[in-house]
């Protein structure tokens, strides 16, 4: 009996020295195939009915910012794509008036509805954009009108009384105007799409294309993609957010194609064939607007409205008004922006003897580590 004591000695501080094996993680079982057939009905497919129902009774925003030159047929573009006057127009300048000496914002909203569903459209323009003399740094207006509308969202989102449905003034898609001049880019068209690429989605288009001939819109465009890739600025859709082959596929069409887009604007209709069109009337021939061996405007219709409008609001949501986010979160310790105040990010020490105070829409229970509170 005493030669077995040892051993059970040494067999107890091999149990303590030797660690118990980790139980395996559970593996998921794979989808069984159910044969509906068998059991019947179970209406899982209404869900996209309940969906557009809902939609349709809410509706939905879609923020356009235009930005371009003047002269290049923003405001008549915009009013082509949704058919209707969601644009103002400038009128030709006067002598009296004066040129704007900054860049100004304007926003334009409207309720446009078609089969039922509202759309909240909100058209924001650029009015002096690109037309100084002296052009240093004008996108800066710009840059700044749309981080403040992802500031506005944030603060709404950080509330501890949220709004059921938050008003969603953040621009999820940017025009940016090309003057047609046949020969590159300007460094004021470089510069502001290399700073706003990263705050929004841009889409590139060549304006008043029937300026050009076919040959000569089709090196500008080869033209345009090669010096954007050369300075490598991303336009909408980008690639690295692509989500499968299918994505891709079709989005690699777009870019290496379509690319800027070369459209002309026109909300007059003339009669072409016993049909009545919008187009522009010259001395040679009507230039049919959405006539594909005319210009492009039908692509960039379909690729704004009926292809990728949804995406552009998901990039604009997911992508660079979560990046605008972790950066303000980021800079403020974690914690949520304080109501009414943008410059001091820092978080407040409590002076000695004096209760801490906790910022506004933060609860006891929440860290500092918290990229949101949880209450």
């Amino acid at each position: 009996m005493s030669k077995g004591l040892p051993e059970t000695r040494t067999d107890a501080a091999m149990s303590e020295l030797v660690p118990e094996p980790r139980p395996k993680p559970a593996v998921p079982m794979k989808p069984v195939s159910i044969n509906t057939n068998l059991l019947g009905y179970i209406g899982i497919d209404t869900i996209i009915e309940q969906m557009r129902k809902k939609t349709m009774k809410t509706g939905f925003d879609f923020n356009i910012m235009v930005v371009g030159q003047s002269g290049l047929g923003k405001s008549t573009l915009v009013n082509t794509l949704f058919k209707s006057q969601v644009s103002r127009k400038a009128s030709s300048w006067n002598r009296e008036e004066k040129i704007p000496k900054t860049v100004e914002i304007k926003a334009i909203g409207h309720v446009i509805e078609e089969g039922g569903v509202k759309m909240k459209l909100t058209v924001i323009d650029t009015p002096g954009f690109g037309d100084q003399i002296n052009n240093e740094n004008c996108w800066e207006p710009i840059e700044k009108y749309i981080n403040e509308q992802y500031e506005k969202f944030l603060k709404e989102e950080v509330n501890i009384a949220r709004k059921k449905r938050i008003p969603d003034t953040r621009v999820h898609c940017c025009l940016y105007f090309i003057s047609p001049t046949g020969h590159s880019l300007r460094p004021l068209d470089l510069e502001f799409m290399k700073h706003l690429s990263k705050v929004v989605n841009i889409i590139p288009v060549i304006a008043k294309a029937d300026t050009m001939t076919l040959e000569e819109k089709s090196e500008f465009k080869q033209r345009v993609r090669k010096e954007l890739e050369v300075h490598g600025i991303e336009f909408y859709p980008q690639k690295e957010f692509d989500e499968d082959l299918e994505d891709k596929t079709e989005n690699d069409k777009i870019r290496q194609e379509s690319m800027p887009f070369a459209v002309v604007g026109s909300d007059k209709e003339y009669q072409v064939n016993g049909k009545r069109v919008l187009g522009r009337k010259t001395p040679w021939g009507i230039i049919e607007v959405e006539n594909l061996h005319h210009c492009e405007f039908a692509l960039l219709r379909d690729f704004v409205i009926r292809t990728h409008l949804q995406d552009l609001k998901e990039v604009t949501h997911n992508i660079h008004y979560e990046t605008y986010r972790a950066k303000r979160l980021n800079d403020n310790g974690g914690l949520p922006p304080v109501l009414g105040k943008h410059k001091d990010l820092r978080p407040r020490v409590s002076a000695p003897g004096e209760r801490g105070r906790r910022p506004p829409g933060l609860c006891p229970s929440t860290r500092a580590s918290h990229p949101l509170p949880h209450c």
